[in-house]
């Protein structure tokens, strides 16, 4: 689900702005799934590995190629058909920050117990895993803030040609 609400914020935010044809897909896919990359991936990776947790390294779109590229082909034809940005960046902030903290969770970060390994969580509240906490957070906030407002915002508008105008102003 958030691979599609990205690409259909990124590809939507495009569109609105007099995005056409296959340039729509074109900023969507790379906006969602490349820039997804940072925020679900490549931030957890560097952020876990540097509290010292020994992260696996994953490439969803890859790995699953078969789950996320047809999920942001959905997301890009809806917002092809039907440009919204507001409800749909919303969500997309809220499934990323999950989707961050997933990736710290199932590939470094482990809660104890024989999960994921890494630093751990267990051990009542004075394990050493919940002192992490405020970097964990601030993972997740760089994580999120920065690569969805660059693919739901600056990315699709660094492609508009001088002149575009947003749809939303001539109704």
């Amino acid at each position: 689900i958030h691979v599609v609400l990205s690409a259909l914020v990124t590809a939507g935010m495009f569109r609105l702005h007099r995005g056409k044809g296959w340039q729509v897909f074109l900023v969507g896919y790379l906006g969602s799934v490349g820039i997804a990359t940072l925020s679900d991936i490549f931030f957890p990776y560097l952020g876990g590995t540097l509290l010292g947790a020994e992260m696996e390294f994953h490439l969803g779109f890859v790995e699953k190629w078969w789950l996320v590229n047809p999920l942001a082909v959905l997301g890009i034809l809806i917002a092809y058909f039907r440009p919204a940005t507001k409800f749909p960046h919303a969500g997309h902030v809220l499934l990323s920050t999950w989707a961050s903290l997933f990736y710290l969770t199932a590939f470094g970060l482990g809660f104890g117990g024989g999960f994921g390994g890494g630093l751990g969580f267990g051990g009542g509240f004075g394990g050493a895993g919940f002192s992490l906490l405020p970097f964990v957070f601030f993972i997740l906030f760089l994580s999120v803030w920065f690569p969805c407002c660059l693919s739901d915002i600056i990315f699709p508008l660094l492609f508009v040609r001088e002149g575009g105008k947003s749809k939303e102003k001539e109704k």
